[in-house]
């Protein structure tokens, strides 16, 4: 299950992706609007990014993660009555790190708020809340971690493996 922060991700608590080569072999970066449409863009974003990384036989599991991730932040991590407009800062990014052994899918969104499991559920019979359950079960590990510094809100990420340790 997550846990709340790993040092791997430290530098995303300032809501950037690392950029010091030797930390990351490379990293890629896009803001989404704070529309569900904005889904569709995420997996785009990140199939051509596995494509152009040559993991593009990960998109499947990749792709469901960060669907999940995108749909919980628009969903849950956005105000009400946030703006349905693209603006100057876009509330919700998408980073996607590729290390030597590993992939780091995060996105960032504006609230303080913890993500939330669904307890009770386990039948899988709800309609909706299994988010989070899909991400823990596609990915290696999951985590989230509150924004420090001048960004206001929080990083949930999942890692997979991709290679050997």
């Amino acid at each position: 299950m997550g846990t709340n922060g790993s040092t791997m991700l430290e530098p995303l608590r300032q809501g950037l992706p690392p950029i010091d080569p030797t930390a990351v072999s490379t990293s890629a970066s896009c803001a989404l609007p704070p529309r569900y449409e904005a889904v569709r863009g995420a997996r785009k974003f990140t199939q051509s990014t596995l494509a152009q990384w040559g993991l593009a036989e990960r998109f499947d599991d990749v792709a469901l993660v960060v669907s999940e991730l995108v749909t919980n932040a628009l969903r849950h991590a956005l105000p009400s009555d946030a703006p349905q407009e693209e603006g100057q800062n876009p509330p919700v990014r998408l980073h996607l790190m590729r290390w030597t052994s590993r992939l780091v899918c995060a996105v960032r969104d504006p609230s303080h708020k913890s993500p939330e499991t669904r307890e009770g559920d386990e039948d899988g019979a709800a309609e909706s809340g299994r988010g989070l359950f899909l991400v823990d079960s596609f990915s290696d590990s999951w985590g989230w971690h509150p924004l420090a510094g001048t960004l206001q809100g929080k990083v949930v990420w999942a890692l997979f493996r991709i290679g050997p340790e």
